[in-house]
């Protein structure tokens, strides 16, 4: 763990890390669009969460990371969603501040979540909306 891990870790207990997205391009651009106040939201398949990838907790302060695992962004999860693919909402899809629409939203989930484990419309997922605490890019 690098000292500005370290460090950050110290000053927020309990913090988790990861990473937004499943490439490095994808990681950035949704990095960018946390840092623009346009994606206030993520979500993600339960079955990962179940499989030990971090659970978000109401109220805990996490880090995100850059694809290249150094600590990008500090965010504070405020509401949690457990929902299946097919009941998110509009504006759920649109907090998460990468789509125009709710079709636009569940073509690109449909396509990410099947690179990752697999797709179906009942696809149990957690969703989250989050506020930026701070941004380690300034």
């Amino acid at each position: 763990m690098s000292e500005e891990l370290a460090a950050l870790k110290r000053r927020y207990p309990g913090a988790e890390t990861f990473k937004f997205g499943d490439s490095a391009a994808l990681c950035d651009t949704l990095l960018a669009l946390v840092r623009a106040g346009k994606k206030v939201a993520t979500c993600g398949a339960l079955r990962d969460f179940e499989a030990g990838e971090p659970m978000p907790a109401i109220g805990r302060r996490d880090i995100a990371l850059n694809w290249d695992d150094t600590p990008a962004l500090v965010i504070e999860t405020v509401e949690l969603v457990e929902c299946r693919f097919d009941e998110v909402t509009e504006a759920m899809a649109l907090a998460e501040g990468e789509d125009d629409s709710l079709e636009g939203w569940r073509a690109g989930h449909r396509g990410y979540f099947e690179r990752n484990g697999g797709f179906s419309p009942d696809l149990p997922i957690l969703w989250e909306r989050f506020v930026l605490i701070e941004d380690l890019a300034r």
